[in-house]
């Protein structure tokens, strides 16, 4: 009963994201707008990360498994993306290389304005 409660919970956490979705008018996915709520709702203290923490752990793990036919139709069009997958590949290692440039960056900015202060 308990996986079915975190699980209603997750699923009405989405389901408003959705709603944020379709109301605001951005072009961002409802999954960061749901990321965002769940956020919102632990940090506030209205969601207590018990109320969550055993489905996330199962979502979490049974995340390669459903990465799988994802990978598996990419593989099937890979004739069709092989003109441009050197670009592609090339502007994700370039983009990985830049975030975390400036996330190194910010964190070294961060801690300095801090005073050397870790928390």
């Amino acid at each position: 009963m308990k996986y079915l409660h975190q699980a209603v919970l997750l699923a009405a956490i989405t389901f408003a994201a959705e709603l944020v979705k379709y109301v605001v008018p951005l072009p961002v996915p409802a999954s960061i707008y749901g990321l965002l709520l769940l956020f919102c709702l632990l940090k506030s203290g209205i969601v207590k990360l018990e109320q969550v923490e055993d489905v996330g752990g199962l979502l979490l793990e049974l995340m390669p498994v459903l990465l799988v036919p994802a990978s598996v139709s990419f593989l099937t069009v890979m004739d069709t993306i092989q003109a441009m997958l050197l670009p592609v590949l090339l502007m994700g290692f370039v983009g990985t290389l830049v975030v975390m440039f400036v996330t190194g960056r910010v964190s070294q900015w961060m801690i300095r304005r801090k005073g050397g202060r870790r928390t």
